[in-house]
């Protein structure tokens, strides 16, 4: 016994109920129901393991940067300098602590899928019809289904009476889809099976029976289980850039760490001491601060984003957004409303505009009905009141604007347009009761209820205009009844086919008044109007678009729907102008087909990709992916989740999404506005700038320290710095400056920008430039002060040393400043005007005065005060650096494509 049966639309159901041993009219007994739990297990996904604690903590310990502070302070420990090694360990401790909670996040995405088998259905075991719970059905099973339920596993149906399935959360496909019997092909895909049922589905009409083909893993839901497993992240740019950087440190430190080690020795220093230059210059040369405050950064970017409703659940993707350069969209649910509503009105003798949402009625009139009351008002009542009365949805008057229906959601959205009208069906029942119905058939298209009346019967039909119209033989005007000819008839399906055309779903309303109720239905009938319905563009979402569009980012459609209401919506939004050529159109099988054939103008031409599977939407992110883009990926169904986690990042919509889209991606939309993302773009883009901003401080800071011990030792000379004083400096004074930079406000021209390059580094060759050049300013005002000190001042070693530590201390302090744009004014700028960069400054201060006027740790990193005019020095060489940096610019910004790039 197998969890599935292969190809089971394309079989018999008696062949396929002789190979699972089953009897159609008594299911199975309990005993083989048992047996069958055994041999294929549960009717459950089997959940993804929680990766443990240790796992996480183990892998804060996997940077080079830590790996690099490691070895320097076992060195310290070989030779016995404790409180040098104990330090060291103490910040990679720190460090590993706060990247540990900070990025602690469970997988949960297998859990969320497991949470659909969690339901209960009506199976026929031994001759009764008993209730289960979904984990316990089984192959072979026969289950019962009527509207409401929760299709439990995939199912091949036996039995159906008007049936129908929403199948949006698996397909993407808005409109329920009808159910047959019908025998299909083996190669039919699975958006076409209509004899089959899919488990994470639901009935919303209709009833049947069927039998269990496959359950857990092995049904089309399991199969994007296995997407979502095997959709590996992406590793974000941001960390991609910053494990280069490390890796490029690493190499040039292990270079310079043993070249002035080697240099030390053969100068006739002590091995010991050439080994304590050597941790010296490692210590100086690593930014340590790098890590906590890239963490401190970004996680202050998701807590802002979160205040605006973007929810990030992984810590980098605060900057991913921030170079998007392809937004791959979801339709249903992420750019419309996910339900239908009532858009255009055709009456025989004008055009109305029915703008009411399918899912809420205004707390006034709407326009159109303002626009209608004198005019074609009493024509349109009439075409609601049919609809109203030939239907099976109901709907509560609400007591707010949001009504509750059941049924259709066309038949709801119907419902809800009438109510607009106030045309309500439990009054309009009352007045014309419902003897007999002829409910709808897929085949035909149409259906009909037949209602008394006050003097006879009334009959009232609807259904798509192509078997609806030919049934009329006269036309409901304003003035009375006019007979239709055949001429007309084709001009009433000619404008029924223009609505389709702008990508309406289209139904033709009927009527027509009988003396008995023994009667064809469909005879002689009334025409009174055409409605075109849609599922509508969320508001806000065309602003949201253009957006995107000034900033140089492209938007793409890629939904499961046809072909036609893709194209609307696309046009609604602005994806595409109304004008676009077919190339901006194609469909799922033209992806196979030209991501094959490598046609990459074809697909960078494309804007909207309609009736595309799962496999088909990760096919189009890898071939975006390969070519450089930065992909983002929009949706809110089960059939999204494989795309959201394949994706660079994915973006789950939070009020509308299912828990396994929120799970897979890595920002959900908490307001499910997709001007959100917008904003989410805006504030990654001022993060990476803010990082970069951060990280050229850092390493200017950092490469005046190796200067500062590097020159020193060349020379011959005493140690500017020790070892444990660098670290305090890198510690403090770096980190908080750094900090403050990176929780800055951005500039709001970064969004009149396109976005940066994929493969754009995090620090580019006028980056280099301006480090290197600011470090050698900082090193040589550091040595000079030591120098002076030494023999101007005539200060002993302990006293010198201190002099070189508060230069370089508050050297770096104010170096913070040359971090403005060269363009902005010195005194009010982005720094000046950051408020963090003003108490990052004051507790840097306290720290370095504590660091000379506390005993504790003046002993510990053997500082000495360093007397009046050895203030009045510190105080006179830090601040050369501020004063030559304007100098300096112009030599890293010479070419007018750097400048452009800034």
């Amino acid at each position: 016994m197998t969890k599935q049966i292969p190809e089971a639309w394309s079989r018999s159901s008696d062949a396929l109920l002789s190979d699972l041993e089953v009897d159609a009219t008594a299911g199975l007994s309990d005993t083989e129901v048992m047996k069958r739990q055994r041999e294929c297990g549960l009717n459950q996904l089997t959940a993804a393991p929680r990766r443990a604690a240790i796992s996480v903590l183990l892998y804060q310990f996997r940077s080079i940067t830590v790996i690099l502070l490691l070895a320097a302070g076992f060195l310290a420990f070989v030779f016995a300098d404790y409180a040098e090694g104990t330090a060291i360990l103490a910040v990679i401790v720190i460090n590993a602590m706060l990247g540990f909670f900070t990025e602690l996040r469970a997988v949960r995405s297998m859990e969320a899928l497991s949470e659909f088998t969690r339901t209960e259905c009506t199976v026929l075991r031994s001759g009764k019809a008993v209730t289960v719970t979904a984990e316990e059905v089984v192959p072979g099973d026969i289950v019962i289904l009527d509207a409401g339920d929760l299709v439990p596993a995939d199912i091949r149906l036996l039995t159906v009476a008007k049936l129908t399935a929403n199948e949006s959360t698996l397909t993407g496909e808005s409109l329920p889809v009808h159910k047959d019997l019908q025998i299909l092909s083996a190669d039919t895909s699975m958006l076409e099976r209509s004899n089959m049922l899919f488990k994470g589905s639901s009935i919303t009409r209709g009833s049947g029976t069927g039998l269990v083909i496959g359950t857990g893993s092995d049904t089309e839901f399991g199969k994007i289980f296995e997407q979502v497993s095997e959709a590996k992240p992406q590793q974000t740019p941001l960390e991609k850039r910053l494990n280069r950087l490390a890796a490029h440190l690493a190499s040039v430190i292990g270079v310079i760490a043993v070249v002035i080690a080697v240099a030390g020795i053969f100068a006739g220093r002590e091995l010991y001491l050439a080994i304590e230059v050597a941790i010296a210059l490692s210590v100086a040369a690593i930014p340590e601060g790098l890590a906590i405050v890239a963490t401190i950064a970004l996680a202050r970017g998701m807590w802002r984003l979160a205040k605006r409703n973007a929810l990030i659940t992984r810590l980098s993707a605060v900057e991913t957004l921030g170079a998007t350069s392809v937004i791959l969209t979801d339709k249903t649910g992420t750019l419309t409303e996910n339900c239908m509503a009532v858009s255009r009105v055709l009456l025989p003798e004008t055009a109305i505009d029915f703008n009411v949402p399918g899912n809420r009625l205004p707390a006034s009139p709407s326009a159109a009905r303002r626009v209608v009351d004198d005019a074609a008002g009493p024509q349109l009542d009439a075409l609601f009141r049919a609809t109203v009365l030939c239907s099976n949805a109901s709907l509560e008057r609400p007591t707010g604007t949001v009504p509750n229906g059941i049924g259709d959601p066309t038949e709801v959205a119907l419902l809800v347009a009438a109510g607009d009208r106030n045309i309500w069906r439990d009054v309009e029942a009352k007045k014309m009761p419902e003897l007999r119905e002829d409910p709808f058939d897929p085949d035909t298209r149409r259906m009909a209820t037949l209602h008394r009346a006050d003097a006879g019967f009334r009959v009232f039909v609807k259904g798509a205009p192509e078997s609806v119209i030919p049934c009329c033989t006269t036309v409901h005007m304003a003035d009375g009844t006019c007979r239709l000819d055949e001429q007309q008839r084709r001009s009433w399906l000619q404008r029924a086919d223009e609505l389709g055309n702008d990508g309406l779903r289209t139904l033709a309303v009927a009527q027509k008044k009988v003396a008995a109720a023994k009667t064809d239905l469909y005879d002689e009938l009334e025409l009174i109007g055409i409605i075109g319905l849609q599922d509508p563009a969320r508001t806000g979402v065309g602003r949201a678009i253009d957006r995107c569009h000034r900033a140089g980012i492209t938007v793409v459609m890629v939904t499961g729907d046809h072909a036609s209401t893709a194209r609307n919506i696309a046009v609604a939004t602005g994806i595409v102008s109304a004008s676009a050529g077919s190339d901006r159109f194609r469909s799922g099988p033209d992806v196979d087909a030209l991501c094959d054939g490598s046609q990459d103008e074809a697909l960078l031409e494309t804007r909207v990709f309609s009736r595309v599977t799962p496999e088909q939407k990760l096919r189009l992110i890898h071939w975006y992916q390969q070519r450089g883009h930065v992909v983002a990926m929009t949706g809110d169904g089960v059939n999204d989740a494989p795309a959201l986690k394949k994706a660079d990042i994915g973006v789950a919509m939070g009020l509308r999404g299912t828990a396994v889209a929120k799970e897979a991606a890595a920002m959900i939309l908490q307001d499910d506005e997709f001007n959100t993302i917008v904003t989410a773009v805006a504030f990654g883009r001022a993060i990476f700038e803010n990082i970069r901003k951060f990280v050229i401080y850092l390493l200017s800071c950092n490469s005046s320290e190796v200067l500062v011990i590097g020159l020193a030792t060349m020379v011959g000379g005493p140690l500017p710095l020790l070892p444990l004083q660098i670290l305090f400096l890198n510690f403090v004074t770096d980190v908080f400056p750094a900090l403050a930079l990176g929780v800055g406000e951005g500039s709001p021209r970064l969004m009149q920008q396109p976005p940066r390059a994929a493969t754009e580094r995090l620090l580019m060759p006028r980056h280099w430039r301006r480090i290197a050049l600011h470090g050698v300013v900082i090193a040589l005002v550091v040595l000079a002060a030591m120098a002076l000190a030494l023999y101007l001042l005539e200060y002993d070693y302990k006293h010198s040393v201190s002099v070189a530590f508060l230069t370089l201390a508050l050297a770096q302090m104010w170096h913070v400043f040359n971090m403005r744009d060269a363009r902005n004014r010195p005194f009010d700028n982005e720094i000046t005007r950051n408020p963090w960069i003003w108490v990052a400054l004051c507790i840097c201060l306290i720290c370095v005065f504590a660091a000379i006027y506390v005993p504790f740790l003046s002993n510990i990193l053997a500082l000495a005060a360093p007397g009046l005019h050895g203030w009045a020095l510190i105080l006179l060489m830090s601040l050369l650096p501020l004063i030559v940096a304007p100098l300096i610019w112009p030599l890293t910004e010479s070419d007018a494509a750097s400048i452009a790039l800034e």
